[in-house]
């Protein structure tokens, strides 16, 4: 008999993990406070419940995917949050990408209460999600961890344990300042290309066969036309938002500044997708910050 699922929050992100999971033949109950989300999970056979609470009912597995740590927190803690109304049999994985410092707190709160707890923030973006290749970075107890592989093997193509709760954040500050500097290498190497006469569709050629070579310029070719099917050759349509990459950045920020790190690449970052966002460009996807280098735009 298949796992049954409590799936909150339903978004660009949520939606298509849920979907995956129905596809499974898991039983699902979602929530979200977007009825159009919740109505196109139900005609993929999902559960409706009218509340976060009411969707615990029985379940194996609780999946939350929200925007922001006050959100997370709101969502689990104090006396009317759902540990307080968890079985603890119930395994929680807040799949949301959040400050390490409330997915901590999060997790000492399920602990203490005898609850298993992931944070297992998650790499790839929309078109991972709705494919079922996620990475997911997993914070919390390795025993917890290997019972989460039901669902999440589900979700993606990988999944790691980074180490106790918090750590599954920590490693998703990592990688995504890691992204946003790549990304914007790329951009200045093919801008820098390009206004030499060079062609950049070879240049990526040159650079990707060359010690140049990064997941960028590989997987996420920033300029139109260049790769069949990016987010680059679809006028930017995301993929994955300047908005999220602006935000996550900011978690970059304050993981370095906690570690006493000199994280200067990642503070330019930062403030060039600031920059970028502010010019009215957080609607569209992170590599359509090679605009900001194009002889013609």
């Amino acid at each position: 008999m298949q796992a049954r699922v409590a799936f909150i929050g339903l978004g660009n992100m949520g939606g298509p993990m849920a979907a995956n999971l129905l596809a499974a033949n898991f039983s699902v109950t979602v929530f979200d406070l977007s009825d159009e989300a919740c109505a196109a999970l139900a005609k993929q056979g999902a559960t409706v419940a009218a509340s976060a609470a009411e969707a615990l009912q029985s379940v194996d597995f609780l999946i939350s995917m929200l925007p922001a740590g006050k959100h997370v927190a709101g969502l689990y803690l104090g006396d009317e949050g759902l540990l307080a109304k968890l079985d603890a049999t119930t395994t929680v994985l807040d799949c949301s990408t959040i400050d390490a410092e409330t997915a901590r707190e999060v997790g000492e709160a399920a602990a203490a209460r005898g609850i298993g707890f992931l944070d297992a923030p998650v790499s790839g973006g929309v078109a991972a999600a709705q494919a079922g290749t996620l990475a997911f970075m997993c914070g919390g107890d390795a025993g917890v961890f290997e019972k989460a592989q039901t669902v999440l093997d589900v979700m993606g193509r990988a999944s790691f344990h980074a180490g106790p709760a918090g750590a599954g954040q920590v490693a998703k500050a990592c990688n995504n300042m890691l992204l946003a500097v790549h990304m914007l290498g790329t951009c200045e190497a093919l801008a820098m290309g390009e206004r030499h006469g060079l062609d950049p569709a070879r240049l990526s050629e040159i650079m990707l066969a060359s010690s140049g070579r990064n997941w960028s310029l590989e997987v996420y070719n920033p300029w139109p036309e260049v790769m069949e099917g990016s987010s680059a050759s679809n006028d930017y349509q995301p993929g994955f938002m300047v908005d999220l990459m602006a935000k996550d950045l900011g978690l970059a920020m304050d993981v370095a500044k906690t570690a006493g790190i000199d994280n200067r690449m990642g503070q330019l970052a930062q403030t060039l997708y600031s920059e970028h966002q502010s010019a009215g460009n957080g609607s569209r996807d992170f590599s359509s910050v090679l605009e900001r280098y194009r002889s013609d735009s």
